[in-house]
């Protein structure tokens, strides 16, 4: 008999965690999979919901119409499998960060720097030197983030907040808001397996798989840091930045001068559009 049909309906933590999953014999062994990204409202043809043995999802709710999870259970086989998978978000390394369009990996804090018009190096050692704490409520934007992991967390039978509750004040578990590092996403994929009754991968085959997001870490404020004490988030910290090596001032140096010069994709602009 051919394998069965896993559809993996998942945002951008979809591709490493599918990696994870794939690295269990037993899971390999019983399924092939097909990842459909959720957030750029990719169709998930009838066809195959109609034969899937496995619905691997982040929940989505009903606003999303056909893609909604319950949409998408609701065309399943009687006999298929639906699981609920993590989706993981953290902004307590970036509690100044802004979801607004325009600008990828938005700074609300500094965005308000930028807008009062000053010279980039003027902008660029306000926010340096910014009194984080004393301008933002840096524990209760942690807690927030934390309830909110908490809560939707609530939606599937995966843990995983335990594991960032206890870790994110000594290592970095995540590499921006919404790119979780390895430790979480290998917690997901055993989660899943375990659910299922199939055997986890070993530990050697899911450290070979390394970083999940390797091509960029997003630097982390240094005030932020010192304020709760993480040391590995320093003023002379590196951090991979799309091919380069940089510290926290020079990261922000770049988006004062992307930001004043209209660019829009900041991402293509920190790959090779500015001269070193």
């Amino acid at each position: 008999m051919g394998k069965r049909l896993c559809i993996l309906h998942a945002n951008c933590q979809g591709e490493p965690l599918l990696a994870r999953l794939m690295a269990s014999r037993e899971f390999a062994a019983e399924y092939k999979c097909a990842l459909f990204t959720n957030y750029t409202r990719e169709p998930v043809p009838a066809d195959m919901l109609a034969r899937c043995s496995l619905l691997l999802h982040q929940h989505l709710g009903d606003q999303w119409g056909d893609l909604a999870s319950r949409n998408l259970q609701g065309r399943l086989p009687a006999t298929a499998v639906s699981l609920c998978i993590p989706n993981m978000f953290f902004m307590g390394y970036w509690p100044t960060w802004s979801g607004r369009p325009g600008f990828n990996f938005r700074c609300s804090h500094l965005d308000e720097l930028i807008d009062l018009g000053l010279s980039p190096e003027e902008t660029t050692l306000l926010y340096l030197h910014a009194d984080m704490a004393g301008k933002h409520d840096l524990r209760g934007i942690l807690e927030r983030t934390l309830e909110q992991e908490e809560h939707k967390q609530r939606l599937t039978p995966v843990g995983y907040v335990d594991l960032l509750k206890g870790r994110f004040g000594t290592r970095r578990m995540f590499n921006t808001v919404n790119h979780p590092g390895a430790g979480l996403l290998d917690r997901a994929a055993r989660g899943i397996l375990d659910h299922l009754g199939l055997e986890a991968p070993d530990e050697a085959a899911l450290a070979a798989l390394g970083d999940p997001f390797p091509e960029f870490e997003q630097p982390i404020h240094p005030g932020v840091a010192a304020f709760f004490g993480w040391d590995f988030a320093g003023q002379d910290t590196v951090y991979h930045v799309f091919g380069r090596e940089m510290t926290f001032g020079r990261y922000v140096a770049h988006y004062v001068v992307a930001r004043r010069e209209g660019v829009s994709d900041f991402i293509s602009f920190l790959q090779g559009y500015m001269d070193e």
